[in-house]
Order: structure tokens, then sequence, then C-alpha cells
């Protein structure tokens, strides 16, 4: 299915700041379709004025849909729809009202966006054909949806402040809280009223200032907060939590304007208990999983600092190279959870696993060689699992002491590059190649290390080759 910016870019001559503004609208008119009671489709003339086309579609959650069939991409040519034409030619809303009730639209309805004197596109509004029964609620829901379309006509919703990334919108169902102009409660929701009743409400809220009713239910220690008294006060746009020991309830709120004047606002609240809780557990599970990290870490460089201690009172050079080859493999491990232990999630930066790798190397080459070559890594491979990190970290320790002990390089490069289901490392040495007859599978225990976990546990493959440019190890991994 196309989307609202390619549409917008191909089909329409409009601005990016017109596309922006359209693009606001649709990250909130879920709140809108969910108050109408009905369908809304955003409709965008074309670039030729042949006509409209259909840019975004909602669907109610508090009615039955009334446009089955998805409308992005669909062409409507000029005749056709003569509310959408005539909200587009005059910048007025097209409106259908029930005889007798002014509230309750009985039949296709269009509201063109009208920016700084011209209409960038029309919302038009489908009526459901199996409209609820009309009771104190539903007349809330469409009331507040006819403010809020006619803010869209002037050009005030969605508001400079309406959304920020990451914000967790309430749904009307989840509970809507209507005040006047002086920020008083004029009518809650059942479920707005239960909300709250969690967080310790034991009084009818109609007719108190909702700000000072949410200043008292949270609780909080330390000077009030200044963003819940704006939003739950009705004075600004945005999103705030009403929170104590008992409860967290979200609470998002929509200033109503009339002629730029304020005569009211419409708060949304959802009762997100659970949530904060298991946002919680999270959090602490993140922090524990850290911290075992951080320990084995810590473990594991105490066993290599004793492996060195040992080393230094080795009595024969084979002893001591020994013992340097092992505290180099457990130092691998240590800087997988090392790094493991920073990372929010069991997410590994390779990347900094290698270098931080090829830095213990060339601080252990010394002890099993009499040249210091210089080490690099080429590439990226970006995150990897925990799980994969690790042998992987192994593999690369043991190849890159095999060339430093063995190759007599002056430069040894790592390259790393990935495709979607293959990671590869390239690790090359420009020493003096491999001994006539060489085979790897007899080789020694670094060697043997490598042929282990590259083939049975991480399934992949790898191959060796020398000459008189040095040597070239490639390992491919499936992921």
């Amino acid at each position: 299915m196309p989307s609202l910016s390619r549409l917008v870019q191909e089909q329409t001559d409009l601005s990016v700041e017109d596309a922006h503004e359209l693009t606001r609208l649709v990250e909130d008119w879920g709140l809108l379709a969910d108050l109408a009671l009905s369908d809304l489709v955003l409709w965008v003339p074309t670039w030729n004025e042949g006509g409209l086309i259909a840019v975004a579609h909602v669907r109610p959650t508090t009615a039955p849909t009334s446009v089955p069939e998805d409308a992005v991409g669909e062409f409507s040519p000029r005749g056709r729809t003569p509310e959408m034409d005539q909200a587009l030619a005059f910048g007025r809303s097209i409106l259908a009202r029930k005889e007798g009730i002014a509230y309750v639209p009985s039949g296709l309805e269009a509201y063109p966006m009208v920016r700084a004197g011209r209409t960038i596109a029309v919302v038009v509004r489908h009526t459901s054909p199996s409209p609820r029964v009309v009771g104190r609620i539903e007349e809330i829901y469409l009331r507040s949806a006819d403010d809020l379309l006619s803010m869209v006509v002037e050009g005030t919703f969605p508001g400079p402040e309406a959304r920020t990334e990451g914000m967790d919108s309430p749904r009307v169902g989840d509970g809507l809280v209507r005040l006047d102009h002086r920020g008083t409660v004029s009518y809650a929701s059942p479920n707005a009223i239960s909300a709250l009743r969690r967080l310790g409400l034991a009084t009818d809220i109609v007719g108190t200032r909702f700000s000072d009713l949410a200043i008292r239910l949270s609780h909080r220690p330390g000077p009030m907060d200044e963003n819940l008294s704006a939003v739950a006060s009705g004075r600004t746009s945005g999103q705030a939590d009403i929170e104590n020991a008992s409860a967290s309830v979200v609470l998002r709120g929509f200033p109503l304007l009339r002629d730029g004047q304020q005569v009211g606002a419409i708060l949304f609240v959802r009762d997100a208990t659970d949530m904060r809780r298991r946002d919680r557990a999270l959090i602490s599970k993140d922090a524990t999983i850290r911290e075992v990290h951080h320990r084995v870490k810590n473990n594991l460089q105490t066993v290599a600092a004793m492996l060195r201690l040992q080393a230094r009172r080795a009595h024969s050079d084979e002893a001591r190279e020994a013992l340097a080859e092992a505290e180099l493999r457990v130092g691998a491990i240590a800087v997988v959870h090392e790094v493991m232990s920073a990372e929010a999630a069991q997410q590994v930066t390779f990347d900094e696993v290698v270098d931080r790798i090829i830095t213990l190397v060339r601080d252990l080459a010394p002890a099993y060689s009499s040249t210091m070559p210089t080490i690099s890594r080429v590439g990226s491979w970006g995150t990897l699992a925990g799980d994969l990190a690790t042998p992987l970290a192994m593999v690369a320790s043991e190849l890159l002491h095999n060339a430093v002990e063995h190759a007599a390089a002056r430069t040894i490069t790592v390259t790393l590059s990935r495709t979607d289901d293959t990671l590869h490392m390239d690790v090359r040495d420009d020493g003096h190649g491999l001994p006539d007859g060489f085979d790897p599978a007899a080789a020694g225990l670094g060697l043997g290390i490598v042929q282990s976990l590259v083939t049975a546990d991480l399934r992949g493959q790898w191959s060796m080759r020398g000459g008189a440019d040095g040597t070239v190890v490639d390992v491919q991994i499936p992921v």
C-alpha cells in the first residue's frame, strides 16, 4: 500500500510543509474517528486539478465501519462526490445532520483543511450505516468530534505540541473527560471514573477543577509537575502521567478552540498501572542482567590476572606461551561480557568487541612473538546477539593470535562485512604464508578451536590459504 508521503509527492504539488501538516493530523486522527463514530478518509487535490486522491483512511473502534475496503490510493474525479468538491472549492465544511438533532450526522460530510488561505486537503466523514443508540456518552463523543473537526478546518488541530516521539496515546474508549473554558469537569465517562478511582478518587468529579484533582491524586514529593498541571487544566495539548503508589494513569489533553479563543478541553485517560508495572519489571530485569555480565567480566578478568602472574613465574618459554594463550582466551570472553554489561538489551556491538580483542592481542603479543605487527579492523558487523558474539570473539582472538605468533607479519587486517543472511570475517596478514603441505585440520590447538566453533557451534564454514604475499583466513557464518 502506498504511503501518505509517497502519494503526496507523486500525485500532488503540495509543499513539504503541507505534507508535514497532513502527517501530523493522521498521527492523531484515530481519536477523531472514534469520537465521530465514523470512518475518516483524507483526500488531497492532484497536481493537474483533475480530482482528489485518498492518502489516508482510519476506521473507528467505537462504531461499525462504513468503508470496508481501504480507500488509500483511490482517485475521485471532479463531479463524482459533490460534498468533497464543494469543500475544496469554497473552503467551508459541508454537513449533513439528522433532523432535530444538530450533532448527529446523517450522511457524507466534508471538512476542508484550509492553510494560508488555500485548501490543501479534505477530510471526508463517512457516517456508520448502523449508528449506536445515542445516549449521553455518544452525545459527548459527537459534540467533541464537531469541535475538533472545526479546529481541523481552522488549522488549530493538531496543535504545535500535539505529539512527540514515543507518546503512548490513550484511545477514546479508555476514558474521556470534558472540561469547560475554566478547566472545570463538565463530563467524565464511566471508564475515566474507574481509572481515576484506582488512583484513590472517592468523590464525584463533575464541577471540580481537574488540574487540582490531578495534582492531589499524584501524591508526588517535591515541586508541582508543571506539565501535568498544564495538560490537566486544558491549557495545552500534550501528555502527562498521574501516578502514585496505587496506580498510574496516562493523560492526553487537547484544548478546544473557536475563533482563536479557548472554549474548553478534551482529556483522554487510560489506566496504565499494569503496563507501568511491567515496564519497571523489565527495567529491573535488564539491570540485573547487566549486573550479572559485569560480575562475570570481573571474575574472568581476575582469572586472566592470575594466569598472567603464573606466566611470570613459569620457568620455560613453552609454559609462558601456553599461559599467555589461555589469558587471551579468557580475556576475549571477558570483553563480550564487559560490552554486554553496558548494553540495555541482549545485543553486543561486535565492532567494539573486535577492537578490544585487537588491543588484547597487541598487549599480549610480546609474550609469544618477537615482532609487533600493526593490527587494524576494516568494515562493520553492527550489533549481534550475545550468544553469537561470544564464539565469534573467540574465533577472532584465535585467528589474530595465530597470525601474530606464526606469520611474522608487519600488518594484520580484520575485515568484517555482512549480507542479509551471512556474516563474513576475513583475517589477512602479509607474512611468509603457509608451509608446504599445511593442513589446518591437523594444526595446533588454536585452529582446532576455530574449526570447532565455526563448523560445530555456529554452523558456518572457513578456509585458509597462503602464498608469497601472506595468509588469508575467510570465515562465513549464517545468521
